[in-house]
């Protein structure tokens, strides 16, 4: 015992001992300036709250010579004040039920986070001391256990707040903002959890938005902050992957800069985007919608985050100009039974933040003292003297009894509680959990042993295990609460700003959004046929690429940016915004629009149409002259002018203009190989006995011509046959030529042949010419070496002619310059070989006689000149000499 008593008085004296250590190494390093809501005397389970109340803190205090204080905070929030009042209104509703913790009053310790990291964090630590000053991983309070904080508004707080309070595995559950998809990190945040959508959610809704009104040029601006920068990331890596184009992509500043607020309003005005897509809070957004009423800024489309979709801080009095016609994502709406009663129904004087909020609503001070200074004040300004009544009830001085239910702004508005229904869900969240808490079974509890956790003792983490399994109907809308990994469902309202009769706006739900449902039925729009619902302008840096043009990339610029390139002649694109467009098969050329591939024109020099008509005619009409010419010349053919001419060299002649004429019908119709063939072989024959019966007509001798004529036909007939043999011409599908028709011409096999062939035509011409040159002046009554040279002539400057006249036509067209070639030279040939002799034998037969075929008498000179038929003649008395003399022999 004695052993005993010693090593106790030990302990406590070793226990003492340490705590005055302990105590006299504890320094106070700062003193935290905090504002809310208290209410934890004789209560059960204490619930802790956070909201940005105001707007910013107040400027910081530079004097270093005392202990620091936090800064107070300014800028009166009658949004989140609302918000503020829910909470309570929702715990004294909870306090008041038989159904929900029956047993158990909730308290509440709210603190005032301005939405500032810093105040958010000075808040948390108070919070988990229960004290003023904080003592980090301490818990200095003796009173009723927490149970959970809401809070903290905003992303960026919530996210400061729940790694603080993850440490001490105590629950979160967010709000206003706080959608992050970072928050969804059960890693970084295993206490968090939030009955708001997440983010993720929102941002793929957005961008189904504006993929389903075909928008690819977006303008965006974010918060700085982790609600804007994440929500506008996950929005663009959508868009981007899809085709949509960002022309600009701004930041707002959390510390307002007038520069910085110019310079994205400057940006805003001379971007050609008209969709401009907003994650941010209100109040980050606030200023620069005022500077953009400034610029006179519209025609612009804004979707909305649903911070601040439907925020009266945003939609001010004559904001419609710029604002009109926004579109955003709301959480759900509900209705709240009694919560415009309770907010009514306050007392100016609870609390010095409803203070603030009364003397700021009514623009009066509830401070006696303070509205007598401010009274001397403005007596001094006036006439220096303080009046009577002004020395009884100073003006300024708020009686407490201003009428809240006439005040025109959004804290007494419940016509779109939605975040404010965020609020309310979280209250009921934490109370369902505290309830399952308190009524668990002993022996089936959730714990080691199947114990159970008591509702007045419990530990952070063991009230955790509720708030993830909890699941509850929200009083009034019966709406089904359950948290699926700290989340609820993504679904959100589709909401349009329309300016109503009045000029003001209205939100009008358009639509809905179920990120739960298949990805084909998550969006529905209800009113895109509605005459109210203004329609969105289309916002696109290009105009769609029509089918018959491709896209041209401008270089440094996005791909949204681009030029539309007509398709080239033979291609086509049959589809908006091709890229590329497709080339035609040979047979198939593009259309006048370049948007489908047509079949290309056949073309070839048929018989039946009219120019074939006119060939054949003219062809024909040649061949029967000809014909004509040769039965006259069988009537004729014992007068002196056919027999002087050669009969033989003459029908010779006559039947090579035949095959002439009619050969040029062979070129007509489409092309086969018998055609290809036969047309060039024929033509080439054809010119070949009549160039050589030409040669023959112009010599001396009839067996010298004769033997020529055979000679030189022969030459050309092995040089055809070789020709057919090796490298026949064949019909082919020219689709070079024209791009718009197929041609069907014949391939003259080889060119060397045909070239060789034809230069043989042109040899035979010019000795022909040659020949009949030098005879010219032989002097005979009838002139046939003259006849030849200007049968000559006319061929030369026919086939001269058609040179440059085949060369320049296409198609079939040069197939009737070939025809009109042939059939000229032959009928120059016809005409100036037998015209003259047809004129004396049917005109003039009084000159076909003996002796005007007799040679002319022969110059002084002793040089004889004569026709090749005078010169046969000399011929024929030569042979009949030698004959006689053979005979005498």
């Amino acid at each position: 015992m004695e052993i005993g008593g010693f090593l106790l008085g030990l302990c406590a004296f070793l226990y003492f001992y340490t705590s005055l250590s302990a105590e006299s190494t504890c320094k106070l390093k700062a003193k935290f300036q905090l504002s809310g809501y208290k209410d934890v005397d004789k209560k059960t389970v204490v619930v802790g709250g956070m909201f940005p109340v105001h707007m910013r803190i107040a400027s910081r205090d530079a004097n270093t010579s005392r202990v620091p204080v936090s800064s107070g905070c300014e800028g009166f929030n009658f949004r989140t004040f609302r918000w503020t009042q829910t909470m309570l209104f929702a715990i004294n509703e909870i306090n008041k039920k038989t159904d929900l913790l029956p047993n158990t009053d909730l308290g509440y310790v709210i603190y005032d986070s301005c939405f500032t990291i810093s105040k958010a964090v000075e808040g948390t630590l108070t919070y988990l001391t229960g004290q003023d000053e904080a003592v980090p991983n301490y818990r200095c309070g003796t009173g009723a256990p927490l149970a959970a904080l809401v809070g903290a508004g905003g992303s960026d707080l919530s996210i400061a707040t729940a790694r603080i309070l993850g440490l001490y595995h105590f629950p979160q559950v967010g709000h206003y903002s706080s959608t992050c998809s970072a928050l969804e990190s059960k890693f970084q945040f295993p206490t968090f959890l939030r009955t708001i959508p997440n983010d993720k959610h929102q941002s793929t809704a957005i961008a189904q938005l504006v993929l389903h009104f075909g928008w690819t040029w977006v303008g965006t601006i974010a918060a700085d902050d982790d609600y804007g920068k994440y929500g506008i990331k996950d929005f663009k890596e959508q868009v981007e992957e899809a085709g949509v184009c960002i022309s600009f992509s701004e930041t707002l500043p959390k510390v307002s800069s007038q520069e910085d607020i110019r310079r994205i309003a400057q940006t805003v005005v001379e971007s050609t985007a008209k969709i401009i897509v907003v994650f941010s809070s209100d109040v980050d957004l606030s200023p620069l919608i005022f500077e953009l009423l400034q610029h006179n800024v519209t025609n612009r489309t804004w979707i909305a985050s649903e911070a601040w979709v439907t925020s009266a801080l945003i939609n001010q009095p004559g904001v419609n100009s710029v604002l009109g016609g926004t579109l955003g994502f709301g959480v759900k709406r509900a209705d709240i039974l009694g919560l415009q009663r309770h907010l009514l129904d306050l007392d100016p004087y609870a609390n010095p933040l409803t203070e603030e909020f009364w003397e700021t609503s009514f623009n009066c001070t509830l401070d006696y003292s303070k509205a007598v200074r401010q009274a001397k004040q403005r007596a001094k300004e006036v006439n220096g003297t303080l009046s009577r009544a002004a020395r009884g009830v100073p003006d300024g001085l708020c009686t407490g009894r201003e009428p809240l239910a006439q005040l025109n702004n959004t804290y007494s508005d419940v016509s779109q509680l939605r975040i404010t229904y965020s609020v309310y869900k979280a209250v009921y969240a934490v109370a369902n959990a505290l309830h399952n808490l308190e009524h668990c079974e002993a022996g089936q509890g959730p714990f080691v042993g199947g114990s159970c956790a008591d509702i007045t003792n419990f530990e952070p983490w063991q009230l955790m295990y509720y708030m993830k399994n909890v699941r509850f109907k929200v009083p009034h809308t019966d709406e089904e609460i359950y948290f699926e990994d700290g989340d609820v469902k993504g679904v959100y309202d589709i909401i349009n700003w329309q300016v109503d009769s009045d000029g003001e706006i209205s939100y009008v739900t358009v639509g809905y959004y179920n990120g739960s449902a298949a990805p084909e039925d998550r969006m529905t729009i209800t009113e895109l046929n509605s005459s109210r619902l203004r329609l969105p302008p289309r916002s696109v840096c290009s105009d769609n690429c029509m089918p018959g043009t491709r896209k041209g990339i401008r270089q440094g610029e996005p791909v949204c940016c681009f030029d539309c390139i007509p398709c080239a002649d033979g291609e086509i694109s049959n589809s908006t915004n091709a890229r590329a467009c497709i080339l035609c098969s040979y047979e198939d050329w593009s259309n006048e629009a370049h948007d489908t591939c047509v079949p290309k024109i056949i073309e070839f020099l048929a018989f039946g149409e009219p120019l074939g008509i006119t060939l054949i005619a003219i062809s024909a009409f040649g061949a029967l002259v000809t014909i004509g010419v040769g039965v006259v010349f069988v009537v004729h053919l014992d007068t002196p002018l056919v027999k002087a001419n050669d009969a033989l060299l003459s029908f010779s002649l006559l039947f090579s203009l035949v095959v002439t004429f009619l050969c040029s019908i062979v070129f007509l119709g489409k092309p086969r190989h018998w055609s290809c063939m036969t047309s060039q072989v024929a033509l080439a024959l054809g010119f070949a006995l009549c160039l050589s019966s030409l040669i023959g007509e112009s010599t001396a001798l009839l067996l010298l011509a004769i033997a020529a004529v055979a000679t030189l036909i022969q030459v050309d007939a092995v040089a055809c046959t070789v020709w057919l043999i090796l490298i026949p011409p064949h019909p082919i599908e020219n689709t070079s030529t024209q791009n718009i028709k197929i041609i069907l011409e014949c391939d003259e096999g080889s060119i060397v042949f045909i070239c060789c062939i034809f230069g043989y035509d042109i040899l035979l011409a010019l000795l022909a010419f040659i020949f009949a040159f030098i005879a010219r002046k032989l002097e005979d009554h009838f002139s046939e070496a003259k006849s030849v040279t200007f049968s000559m002539l006319v061929f030369f400057i026919v086939w001269i002619s058609f040179v440059p006249a085949y060369l320049s036509t296409r198609g079939k067209f040069m197939v009737a310059v070939q025809i009109f070639a042939i059939l000229a030279s032959s009928f120059g040939l016809l005409a100036c070989i037998f015209l003259p002799k047809c004129y004396i034998i049917l005109v003039k037969p009084e000159h076909n006689r003996e002796e005007m075929m007799r040679p002319r008498a022969k110059p002084r000179d002793g040089t004889s000149t004569g026709t090749s038929a005078s010169l046969a003649t000399a011929a024929t008395e030569v042979n009949a000499t030698i004959a006689s003399t053979a005979i005498d022999d």
